[in-house]
């Protein structure tokens, strides 16, 4: 939440306790042109970290079972949600009607030179693209940014401005991080995208990420 809006006890609880990186943190003033990530892992990183919902602590979700590393810090976007107006977008895309979301925050990753030691960070990035992602039959929405300042990806503006290595990375890396040994996934990145359809999508997230708190506050109103 944007402190500038919060009465003087909001204020001071704000301070005295830890921010639940997705219902806490505010996205930005200026998204979906640039945003507030919450970082959950760096590459370094040999197990999957994932924030969890209920106590916006990081846990192991489970150790990576291949050496695929992980070519960019990796997260969420606060305060978005993938759910109808997210999966519009991709049913639009592909032609279809089935598609859901996968009722997570839109996924982040956000290219820097820089080596990031750990998660649980803020990190303010320029999406530039992203993967339409989509998993069985939910949307899983990749976006890729930038490391605002970064002196080597920083001016980037557009993923047509990046190296097509680095985009096979991430790319592979997406679609390989959850295999398991004898297990076979329904998953594929149908397209890759530029910045002003990621802002579409981080958009849609947000406003998905709106009814999802007008949900839980109606239904906990009714009981």
């Amino acid at each position: 939440m944007n402190q500038k809006h919060m009465n003087p006890i909001g204020k001071l609880l704000s301070l005295r306790y830890k921010s639940h990186p997705w219902h806490g943190i505010d996205i930005g003033e200026d998204a979906p042109d640039i945003l507030t990530s919450f970082i959950e892992m760096v590459p370094t990183d040999t197990v999957k970290y994932e924030a969890d919902k209920k106590t916006g602590y990081l846990y192991i979700d489970r150790p990576q079972k291949y050496s695929n590393i992980l070519p960019s810090l990796y997260g969420f976007i606060p305060q978005t949600y993938s759910d109808i107006q997210t999966a519009d977008i991709s049913n639009k895309a592909l032609e279809k009607e089935d598609v859901v979301g996968d009722n997570d925050p839109i996924d982040i990753c956000i290219l820097t030179e820089k080596e990031v030691a750990h998660g649980d960070i803020l990190v303010r990035a320029r999406p530039i693209g992203g993967f339409r992602m989509i998993d069985g039959n939910e949307a899983d929405d990749k976006i890729i940014g930038v490391m605002i300042g970064d002196g080597v990806y920083g001016h980037y503006k557009d993923v047509s401005d990046c190296p097509p290595t680095v985009i096979e990375r991430l790319r592979h890396y997406f679609l390989t991080y959850k295999d398991m040994p004898g297990e076979k996934r329904d998953c594929e990145i149908t397209h890759v995208y530029g910045a002003e359809e990621a802002k579409k999508v981080i958009l849609a997230g947000m406003e998905d990420y709106k009814n999802y708190v007008k949900n839980i506050l109606f239904n906990n109103e009714s009981e």
